[in-house]
């Protein structure tokens, strides 16, 4: 299994980055390809170039639907709608309840059809196989249905947290992973509002007690350095850590 990070910034779109996405991509026992999306955030379409022919994406797989991790479906839908090859086959778009209801708001589309034509909107619930990948979706904390997503191919294991603040259900989500994808948009001392992101510190806590291989600190929004999500970090995880820039490949 081969990670991609697309876009890594927290809230909105950095100078260096747009906001999350993450590419997933396995063999199938054939050799053929597979390739999900976790999360498509705000400008993270335009970046998705550069590392994959877009239409080339099996799924796009949502932790919850806040803007920066959901808006860049709007353009998806537009490119596989408009495309001058001709119009797309339909995708499998998982996500929280009311999916495909967000998404044709954003675009001020009618609710029927929506964009129930390019995509094949599908609620989360229990685990589901997509050729190589097993995905399971797990609830977390944060103002709105918001799931960590543990995906598992090639018997590695890639953890995400989406946004969450501290919560039990995430160590189910980090547990052994041979990476776990930890949100840090929050600051050790600072006055945060409960119950809706991490600190650096915090992921390193859920990292050390869930045995996790690997820490890469996601989601840093603009306006903190990530280096100070890192430092935090190194004093609750002493495994490898590292911050989540766009372009890094990670293999398993």
């Amino acid at each position: 299994m081969r990670l991609t990070i697309v876009g890594s910034s927290g809230s909105y779109p950095g100078p260096d980055s747009p906001a999350s996405c993450y590419l997933l991509e396995a063999d199938d026992a054939d050799g053929r390809t597979w390739r999900v999306l976790l999360d498509l955030g705000s400008g993270a379409l335009g970046a998705l170039h550069k590392y994959v022919d877009p239409l080339t994406i099996d799924a796009v797989l949502l932790s919850h639907l806040h803007a920066d991790h959901c808006l860049d479906l709007s353009g998806y839908y537009v490119m596989r709608k408009y495309h001058p090859t001709g119009a797309q086959p339909r995708i499998p778009v998982y996500g929280p309840e009311g999916t495909a209801d967000r998404m044709a708001r954003a675009y001020d589309l009618p609710l029927d059809p929506g964009m129930h034509e390019e995509f094949d909107f599908r609620d989360w619930g229990e685990t589901i196989e997509l050729g190589p990948f097993s995905i399971e979706p797990i609830p977390v904390l944060h103002p709105v249905d918001a799931f960590g997503l543990r995906v598992t191919a090639d018997g590695a294991t890639v953890a995400y947290s989406g946004d969450t603040g501290p919560c039990s259900s995430l160590e189910d989500v980090a547990r052994d992973a041979d990476v776990f994808l930890a949100e840090a948009s929050f600051r050790v001392g600072h006055t945060n509002p409960p119950d809706l992101h991490l600190t650096g510190a915090d992921g390193g806590e859920v990292a050390a007690r869930a045995g996790v291989k690997r820490l890469l600190l996601t989601h840093v929004p603009p306006w903190h350095d990530p280096a100070d999500a890192l430092a935090e970090a190194a004093t609750t995880y002493d495994g490898p850590t590292e911050l989540a820039v766009c372009g890094a490949v990670y293999e398993f």
